[in-house]
């Protein structure tokens, strides 16, 4: 081969690369949004984004939370699908903590031009989340579980210490008032997508988290290449710094600024 040639061939080479390279990297720009749908986690319900939603609306945009049954990864990325199918364009799809799974699997639909993960899970597709999790050190909230009747839930100590920490007592006894029941066997399910290997994301970490390991979310937010933020709160940054995690929202949505 001569000099010629070879050189002809590396140019070539790097411009395969530059030009197909990943659908992630491609997908990167945000693009103008006007709906919202938020997927609360486990051991919550919708009305967990309220804080987010007023400040969401008063922007202009239009904001719908998905009412998770908890009871099966297949039931949760349902009744997502549902809300989105009621969606008239563009529309930024955000999950908290357990969410995450969900948006991983269903963001994939074509109404959805961003994610947007708060504190949340991020697994790859088929990936043993569990098992990845396992890799960093084990959060507080984990020995909180009271299980009953195939169902679970955090005790109020476990919720008011490990989830809700840097919330007012009073509020987070509220929030634990009306925490979702999970089944047993919710944690178990695996998505078959990782919409974040094609879809622009963004991130936002807790430091103070006491559910999902700080360091494993970091992992999580580097893995995806998403646009990050950290915010000195516990597992619920959404309701104790709603305003940061709104701000997040309306840079995916092409709002910010």
């Amino acid at each position: 081969m001569d000099r010629r040639t070879l050189s002809t061939m590396l140019i070539a080479g790097a411009v395969t690369s530059f030009f197909g390279g990943s659908k992630r990297a491609q997908a990167q720009p945000a693009v103008s949004a006007r709906n919202v749908v938020l997927v609360h986690g486990a051991y919550a319900d919708g009305s967990c984004w309220s804080e987010v939603i007023g400040r969401l609306q008063r922007t202009g945009l239009t904001a719908t939370a998905v009412q998770n049954p908890l009871t099966s990864l297949a039931d949760d990325v349902a009744a997502t699908r549902r809300i989105l199918a009621l969606q008239d364009g563009p529309t930024v799809l955000v999950g908290h903590s357990w969410a995450g799974t969900v948006i991983s699997e269903t963001g994939v639909d074509s109404k959805v031009s961003a994610l947007v993960y708060v504190a949340a899970r991020a697994p790859d597709a088929e990936e043993d989340y569990t098992a990845l999790a396992a890799k960093f050190p084990t959060p507080p909230a984990s020995a909180g579980l009271v299980k009953s009747g195939g169902f679970a839930q955090l005790s109020e100590e476990a919720f008011l210490r490990d989830f809700a920490g840097d919330i007012e007592a009073a509020k987070a006894r509220i929030l634990y008032a009306v925490q979702g029941r999970i089944s047993d066997t919710l944690f178990s399910g695996r998505t078959t997508n990782a919409a974040w290997r094609s879809k622009p994301s963004w991130y936002a970490i807790s430091t103070e988290d006491r559910t999902i390991s700080p360091a494993l979310e970091r992992f999580m937010a580097d893995r995806m290449k998403a646009k990050t933020i950290e915010v000195k709160a516990s597992h619920l940054s959404l309701i104790s710094h709603p305003q940061e995690i709104t701000d997040l929202i309306l840079d995916a949505a092409g709002h910010s600024g």
